[in-house]
């Protein structure tokens, strides 16, 4: 007798026809959580998607210990075969989470609960072919939940790039104002430096650490300057491979 499951399972199940192009395809490979109580279900949905050419990683946890899983670890949670009392719980705590989830159920009337509780959850009934059919429907859920994820992951990284150009633009303009400042700053301090017996040594050393910091200011802001002219150079080089291309283009 199959005991349900009580600690978390990760697996990533290889499809029959699996080969070194199949593992290449699987580097970024998605993960499915499966909630249940019943290890004859979990087992029959893996064992059901190892069929397929895409086979996602699948996490198993029963209804107990599944509510304190982190929701950025998985695209898709499909529950299913939960003891008494658990539906309530899991599906709240998973809707909190904001994740897809895609319910399965051989009785009508929870199924119906579960559309009028949660209308964002996706409900299959287990039918005589129910694990072709869910395979389908999450495949597409998990096709589009990665999409999705991608989409997010390049909104942060276009924010992210967007906030060092603004960054980097305010240097460079601002680059002119701070030579100066730090023209003011070197100059007062060689003068200082030049007249003799005027300073202690404590005061001498300090003032030999304002200009030794200055210098390293200067050589900063130089190479904000190096670095702007070699890029204004990669931009008219590109500019200059970009317009034969395109009158090539209108030629034809």
């Amino acid at each position: 007798m199959l005991l349900p499951l009580r600690t978390p399972l990760t697996m990533t199940a290889k499809p029959r026809n699996y080969d070194q192009r199949t593992e290449k395809a699987n580097v970024d490979q998605p993960t499915v959580l499966i909630v249940s109580d019943d290890a004859e279900l979990s087992r029959a949905i893996t064992s059901r998607w190892q069929a397929e050419r895409q086979v996602p990683a699948f996490t198993l946890m029963s209804s107990d210990v599944c509510l304190g899983f982190d929701p950025e670890s998985y695209h898709l949670a499909i529950v299913g075969g939960l003891r008494a009392g658990a539906l309530s719980v899991v599906l709240e705590a998973l809707d909190a989470a904001g994740k897809r989830v895609l319910f399965i159920s051989q009785d009508a009337r929870t199924l119906q609960t579960v559309r009028d509780r949660w209308p964002g959850v996706v409900v299959l009934r287990q039918t005589e072919n129910w694990p072709d059919t869910l395979v389908l429907v999450a495949a597409e859920v998990v096709q589009r939940a990665t999409a999705e994820a991608h989409a997010r992951d390049a909104e942060r990284a276009k924010a992210t790039l967007e906030r060092h150009a603004t960054l980097g633009g305010y240097i460079l303009d601002m680059r002119h104002s701070l030579n100066n400042a730090l023209t003011s700053v070197l100059g007062n301090s060689e003068l200082l430096l030049l007249e003799p017996g005027s300073l202690s040594a404590g005061a001498r050393s300090q003032i030999e650490t304002i200009r030794n910091m200055a210098l390293r200011m200067h050589e900063i802001l130089q190479r904000f300057s190096s670095l702007e002219k070699e890029l204004s150079v990669v931009e008219g080089q590109a500019a200059r491979a970009v317009k034969p291309s395109a009158q090539v283009a209108g030629a034809v």
